[in-house]
C-alpha cells in the first residue's frame, strides 16, 4: 500500500470510530448486533471485502441483514466468488480488523495482512464488491459506511445492488464470476423458466389436479415478502396470498425462525385459514418452512426442513432412477450418479431413519451450514437442509455437463420418454434452486412443483413420517473448550467416561437418542434429546444435564 493510499485510509477510518467496550465476532451470520454499534464494523468489512477481491480476482459479496433478528438490529456478511460464505481461513482476521482499537492499529493490520497473504494491490486489476441490504432501516447508513471501507482502497468499485433477499446477492455474485447477466431480472427469469418447465412435465392424468393451486405465505414483514407479491402475476397456475409484507414490525411474531421454534400461527393468520398450505419465510428469506394452522387453535402443525429435505431427496431420487431406465444397458453413455443426503445430529431421528429406509444415502457433518454445504459438494447431487429450514441442493459440474450431452442425445432417440422428461426435470432443478446458498424464494417453488408432480397436499406430504419428541437445554459452563466432541458431534471423547454414562442413560428410553456438545459462541453445553413420547425426551435431556454438572463440576444455568 503506497503513502497516498495510507493517508486516504486513514483519513477515511478517523470518521468510523469503534465504539468504546464494543467487542465483534464474524461467526456463520457474519457480524450481527444493534444497528447503532456497525458503522466502524461496515467500513471496515468493506475494506475486507476489497481486499478479498484483489487477492482471488474476482467479484465478491457485502450483504447488510440480521436475518431473522429483531429490527433494531443489523449486521453483515461477505460472500466469497463461489458465493457461498466467506472461506473460514479469513474469520479470524476479520474478528481483529473489525476490533482494531484505532485508525493506526488498524492501517498496520493490514499491512501485515497483506503482506501475509501476498496480496497484489499496484498494477492489479479493479476489485469489484456487489452489494445488498434488507428492509431495515438502519440498511442504508450501513450501507454507506460500507462503500467508503471499499472504495478506500484505489481501484474497488462498489456496485449497489439495492434491496434485496440474503441469498439474491450470493446468486449475484456466482452468477457474475460465471460470466452471467448478474441482474435481479434474471435471477427471477432462471427461477420462474425453470419453475414452468418442471410444471410442464408433470405426468399426465396424474393427481396433481387434487393439489390446491392456493399458497398462503408468511412474509416476516422483510424482504422476502415484498419481492414474491411482485412475483405473483407471473407464475401461472399458483396463486400466492402473501400475508405480513412490511405493513407490521420485522420479524415480531412473524416468519420462519417464529414458526419453526414456537409453533404458533404467525399474525395476520387465523382460523379462517385452517388446514391450508401455508409457508414461512425469514426476514432475509434465507429460512423456509411451511405448515398448516390446526382448526380451533392458535397451534399449528409445522412441515419443517427436514422434510423439505426429504421431499426433495424423494423427487430427485426418483428422477435418477429414470434416467437410469432400461436404454441405459444398451448404451456406453451411462453415468451412475451419486445422490447424498447431509444432516447434522439436530435433524429429527425420524427423519433420518425414513431416508435411509427409502434407500437413500445419509451423512453426519458437524453443526453449521458451512460443514453441510461442503459435504454435499462431494456428491453429483448433494441435499442439505437444517430443521430450521435453510438448505438447498448442490450438482456437480461433471454430472451438469454429462446430463447436457444425455439430454440432447435422448431428444434425438427418444423425444418425450420418460427418460428424456427426467433428464429435463434434473436439469430444470439444478437452475431453479439457488445453489450459491439456501434461498426461501427458490426454495418454495420447488417444493409447489414437486407436490403438484406427487399430486400431494400438505398433510400427505407431512405424514411421510412422524417427529420422535425431542428437547433441547444448556448448561452454563467455565469453559466449554473442555468438551470435546467427535463423529459429527455425536460422541464425547473428553471428559472421559461421560459418553459411557450418556450411552448407559439413553438405553432407559425407547427410541432415545442424545448428544452434548459445547457451543460455537458462549461458553454453554448443549444437550439434546429424543425419545418416544415427550415426557420421556425431557427426562432423559434432564438427567444428562445432571451428567454434565457431575462430569465437568459446573452448575447449571
Amino acid at each position: 500500500m503506497n503513502q497516498l493510499q495510507q493517508s486516504a485510509l486513514l483519513n477515511a477510518a478517523s470518521r468510523f470510530p469503534i465504539p468504546a467496550g464494543a467487542k465483534f465476532s464474524y461467526g456463520t451470520s457474519g457480524f450481527r448486533a444493534d444497528a447503532s454499534l456497525l458503522e466502524s464494523t461496515l467500513f471496515r468489512v468493506g475494506i475486507l471485502a476489497a481486499l478479498r477481491s484483489f487477492q482471488t480476482r474476482s467479484v465478491i459479496g457485502l450483504m447488510i441483514t440480521a436475518s431473522h433478528n429483531q429490527i433494531s438490529d443489523n449486521g453483515v456478511k461477505l460472500a466469497d466468488p463461489s458465493g457461498g460464505m466467506l472461506t473460514q481461513s479469513w474469520e479470524p482476521f476479520a474478528d481483529t480488523l473489525a476490533n482494531a482499537s484505532d485508525p493506526h492499529s488498524l492501517l498496520q493490520l493490514l499491512g501485515d495482512f497483506i503482506k501475509k497473504e501476498n496480496i497484489i494491490l499496484e498494477g492489479a486489476p479493479a476489485g469489484e464488491v456487489l452489494l445488498g441490504r434488507d428492509t431495515r432501516p438502519s440498511g442504508e447508513t450501513l450501507l454507506e459506511a460500507a462503500k467508503q471501507g471499499i472504495t478506500s482502497l484505489m481501484g474497488t468499485t462498489a456496485s449497489d445492488m439495492g434491496i434485496l433477499t440474503t441469498p439474491q446477492l450470493h446468486w449475484m455474485v456466482r452468477a457474475k464470476n460465471k460470466g452471467i447477466e448478474a441482474t435481479e431480472l434474471n435471477y427471477y427469469n432462471q427461477m420462474l423458466t425453470s419453475f414452468r418447465c418442471l410444471l410442464d412435465y408433470i405426468p399426465h392424468g396424474d393427481s396433481s389436479k387434487n393439489v390446491s393451486d392456493k399458497l398462503i405465505v408468511d412474509g416476516a414483514d422483510g424482504v422476502g415478502g415484498e419481492k414474491l407479491e411482485n412475483l405473483k402475476t407471473r407464475l401461472g397456475y399458483l396463486t400466492i396470498d402473501v400475508r405480513n409484507c412490511g405493513e407490521g414490525v420485522l420479524n415480531e411474531g412473524v416468519g420462519a425462525d417464529y414458526v419453526q421454534k414456537e409453533k404458533m400461527v404467525p399474525r395476520n393468520l387465523g382460523h379462517a385459514d385452517a388446514g391450508m398450505r401455508c409457508a414461512s419465510l425469514d426476514g432475509d428469506a434465507d429460512r423456509l418452512v411451511y405448515f398448516y394452522v390446526i382448526s380451533n387453535s392458535n397451534k399449528i402443525d409445522l412441515v419443517d426442513g427436514d422434510k423439505i429435505l426429504s421431499l426433495f431427496a424423494l423427487f430427485l431420487k426418483e428422477q435418477l432412477c429414470l434416467l437410469n431406465g432400461p436404454e441405459d444397458g444398451k448404451t456406453n453413455n451411462s453415468y451412475k450418479a451419486s445422490l447424498g443426503v447431509v444432516q447434522t445430529a439436530y435433524a429429527n431421528g425420524a427423519s433420518t431413519d425414513y431416508l435411509k429406509q427409502m434407500g437413500l444415502e445419509v451423512v453426519m457433518t458437524p453443526t453449521g451450514v458451512k460443514h453441510l454445504h461442503e459435504k454435499a459438494a462431494d456428491y453429483d447431487i448433494g441435499i442439505y437442509f437444517e430443521a430450521n429450514g435453510h438448505g438447498t441442493v448442490l450438482f456437480s459440474d461433471a454430472f451438469l455437463s454429462w446430463l447436457e450431452i444425455k439430454n440432447q442425445e435422448l431428444s434425438s432417440t427418444s423425444k418425450d420418454s420418460d427418460q428424456h422428461k427426467a433428464a429435463l426435470r434434473l436439469l430444470a432443478v439444478s437452475v431453479l434452486i439457488n445453489q450459491a446458498v439456501g434461498d426461501a424464494l427458490s426454495g418454495l417453488f420447488l417444493v409447489e412443483a414437486i407436490l403438484k408432480h406427487m399430486g400431494w397436499s400438505i398433510h400427505k406430504w407431512n405424514e411421510l413420517y412422524q417427529d420422535l419428541p425431542s428437547r433441547q437445554l444448556k448448561v452454563k459452563v467455565v469453559d466449554r473448550t473442555a468438551v470435546i466432541t467427535a463423529n459429527a458431534e455425536t460422541k464425547v471423547v473428553s471428559p472421559t467416561g461421560i459418553q459411557e454414562a450418556i450411552d448407559a442413560e439413553t438405553d432407559k428410553y425407547p427410541k432415545g437418542r442424545c448428544f452434548i456438545r459445547p457451543s460455537g459462541t458462549e461458553d454453554v453445553v448443549r444437550v439434546y434429546a429424543e425419545a418416544s413420547n415427550q415426557e420421556a425426551a425431557d427426562d432423559l435431556a434432564k438427567s444428562v444435564v445432571r451428567l454434565v454438572e457431575q462430569y465437568l463440576g459446573f452448575g447449571r444455568s
